[in-house]
Order: C-alpha cells, then sequence, then structure tokens
C-alpha cells in the first residue's frame, strides 16, 4: 500500500491514491491538479522512507474537488457581573482534493 504524509497549511495530511480529503484553503480552480512535495513520510508497501526533514524527490499529486466551509463553531465571550456578552461564529474554508498519485523518486 503506497501512503504518504505531507505537510500544507499549517498541518499534516495522509494520503493515499484515490481517496479524497480536506485541506486547508488553496488557490486553485476546481478541477485543476495540485502538486505537493513536502513529503515528510513516504511508503511504498515495502520500505518507510522518512525525512530529514523531507523526502527527497517524493511528491503527492491530487486534484481539486471543491471549495468549501467546515462546520460553525460558536464563540462566546462573558463577563460576569458586568453585563459583557460577546458572541460570534466562525467557519473554516477548506479545499477537497482527491489524491491521484504518491511518487517517492523522479
Amino acid at each position: 500500500m503506497t501512503y504518504a504524509i505531507f505537510s500544507t497549511g499549517g498541518a499534516q495530511f495522509r494520503a493515499e491514491p484515490g481517496v479524497t480529503i480536506k485541506i486547508p484553503l488553496l488557490e486553485a480552480e476546481p478541477g485543476s491538479k495540485v502538486t505537493f512535495d513536502r513529503v515528510l513520510l513516504a511508503s511504498d508497501g515495502k520500505q518507510v522512507h522518512a525525512g530529514k526533514p523531507v523526502v527527497k524527490g517524493a511528491k503527492v499529486t491530487a486534484e481539486v474537488v471543491r471549495h468549501g466551509k467546515g462546520e460553525k463553531i460558536k464563540i462566546y465571550r462573558f463577563a460576569r457581573r458586568t453585563g459583557y456578552r460577546r458572541h460570534a461564529g466562525h467557519r473554516q474554508p477548506f479545499t477537497e482534493v482527491k489524491i491521484a498519485d504518491v511518487k517517492l523518486k523522479d
């Protein structure tokens, strides 16, 4: 089983060919191809290659499926006895990508 762990948008994600994942928002059109070259760990099914800090020559290619917003989280600030109350909501934008290929070497 070929898989890789790559970093984008300040987070790390596990990528396997054919799997769809949600990552932080990218500036790419739906249907376009994106390449992630900051691969921290990669496996070809026989060996696991760990990077120091990245695996040289390893790439993850994916196709942008759609952009969207995550579930709403509610923020509420309260100070007792003062009548101070504030509330807000936030929906984190994301990009959904379908992993096309995981390459270890060029």
